[in-house]
Parts: C-alpha cells; sequence; structure tokens
C-alpha cells in the first residue's frame, strides 16, 4: 500500500515550489493504489502545466518496484460541490447554491468569508407589511461551514 504521508508531503513540495496559489481540495488513494488528486487555485484556473507539474513530482518520486500506482491529477471541476474553504474564498461575488444539514436550500452571493462561515445575500419573495403582494427583498444569511451538506457554483449563461 502507498503511504498517504508520502504523496501528501510530495503533492505539497510541488505546490511551495510553485508558490502560485495551489492547493489541494481531495486526494484519495484507493485500496489498488490508484491515487486521486484535485487541485484548485486561489486566484484563476488550474493549467494543464499545474497538473503536470504535481503529477511528476509524485510520479518520479515514488517507487514503482516497491508498490505499483496509477496516477490522476486533475483541477476540481465547477460542476463538482465545494470542499475546501479556498473554493468559497476564490468565488466571492458568484452566486452559489447551498444545501444545509437542516434541508434549507439557499440561493445567494456570497458576500464573505471568515470565521468558518458564509455570508450570502440572496433575494427572497416576502409579504411586508402594509402590502398586498409580495415583493422582491434581500436577505443576508450567515452559515457556518459546518453546517453546509453541499454547496454548488451557480453557472449561468446571461
Amino acid at each position: 500500500m502507498i503511504d498517504r504521508k508520502e504523496i501528501e508531503r510530495l503533492v505539497e513540495e510541488r505546490i511551495q515550489e510553485l508558490d502560485n496559489g495551489l492547493y489541494v481540495v481531495e486526494m484519495t488513494i484507493s485500496s489498488t493504489n490508484v491515487i486521486r488528486i484535485e487541485i484548485d487555485k486561489i486566484n484563476g484556473g488550474v493549467t494543464v502545466a499545474d497538473c503536470v507539474s504535481v503529477s511528476r513530482n509524485v510520479e518520479h518520486n515514488l517507487d514503482r518496484e516497491k508498490a505499483d500506482f496509477e496516477l490522476h491529477v486533475s483541477s476540481a471541476g465547477l460542476d463538482k460541490p465545494f470542499r475546501h474553504i479556498n473554493q468559497y474564498i476564490k468565488n466571492v461575488g458568484r452566486t452559489i447554491n447551498v444545501v444545509t444539514k437542516d434541508g434549507r436550500t439557499i440561493e445567494g452571493e456570497i458576500l464573505k468569508v471568515a470565521d468558518e462561515k458564509i455570508i450570502l445575500s440572496a433575494e427572497e419573495m416576502q409579504l411586508l407589511e402594509g402590502k398586498k403582494k409580495k415583493e422582491k427583498v434581500e436577505v443576508i444569511y450567515e452559515i457556518m461551514l459546518t453546517e453546509i451538506k453541499e454547496a454548488n457554483i451557480v453557472i449561468s449563461f446571461k
């Protein structure tokens, strides 16, 4: 079995060398030594060169004589849920869809990420006092990261 700590060390070593805002979103190692590493970047997107660089550092420093392995290094996809606080920070100003652990669904713009929580601005239809029809109002939500079951970016083609 391949040592997870060794993989983490090799990935972190290359990320530090590149010094371009990369971070690991998720890393898994299967029982059959299939290593999957997903990376993202604080500012901008992950390039093919970033993936190749991380992949080469891992591959060239592991001994296939000890344990054969399959290695996949990729960027965190837009279609996948957020799994790291930096993904929220990177997307401040963008609209996300959040499902909380208590089952609420909130769609709103990330205003701020701080102290292990996100602050969202959402537009909701509410019946205001003295009005007969519901009106659109801005609602601010503060959601602890520990209360989020799943969060995805809302892809818009406007």
